[in-house]
């Protein structure tokens, strides 16, 4: 069965009409969703999940303490060998999200180095991404290293070197894949 992860920044806290359009494909399709539990994207992704009445989720937190669980769902607390709260210590629960899940959709400020990084971890496991650049208002469906460099070329300097550290070495061409995942 199809998981999807579906993540983004938190600058983002209201889902577009569109992105609201994409995840009730998801739901139609009866995908189960994999969602992270910060404030931003992931609230407001549990908030819509919750307001549908939607089941199949799982909540991924970092060390066991879930921030945001808003629809009561299954909980995945990923064990984190960091004593800090920092970047590097929620991206282990967002490494085990990619892993598990077949397919990601990503919501994206244009800035958020975390929703890229996220990105590039399923692109690196020859997974597809849809990415929703909110400023741009478009969906770019990322299934390779071309796409990916089309993408970071956009964004700032510090963007893309936090994004290639967290993620070196990451990104290999993804494949084929359909033009609109979901």
């Amino acid at each position: 069965m199809t998981k999807v992860f579906i993540g983004g920044s938190r600058r983002i806290s209201r889902l577009s009409a569109e992105v609201r359009q994409r995840i009730d494909r998801i739901i139609e399709q009866g995908f189960p969703v994999l969602v992270g539990d910060a404030n931003g994207v992931d609230k407001a992704v549990q908030k819509y999940l919750h307001s549908r009445g939607y089941e199949p989720v799982e909540v991924f937190c970092s060390g066991g303490e879930c921030r945001n669980n808003l629809g009561k769902w299954p909980v995945r607390a990923v064990a984190t060998g960091h004593a800090r709260r920092d970047f590097n210590y929620y991206a282990v629960k967002d490494e085990q999200m990619a892993q598990e899940a077949s397919v990601g959709f990503m919501i994206w400020d244009g800035k958020s180095a975390g929703t890229l990084a996220n990105a590039a971890r399923l692109l690196r496991q020859h997974k597809n991404v849809v990415v929703y650049a909110a400023p741009a208002k478009r969906f770019l469906t990322l299934k390779g290293e071309a796409d990916w460099e089309s993408l970071l070329s956009g964004c700032g300097s510090n963007v893309r070197e936090k994004v290639l550290t967290a993620a070196t070495g990451a990104v290999r061409d993804a494949g084929e894949g359909q033009s609109s995942l979901f």
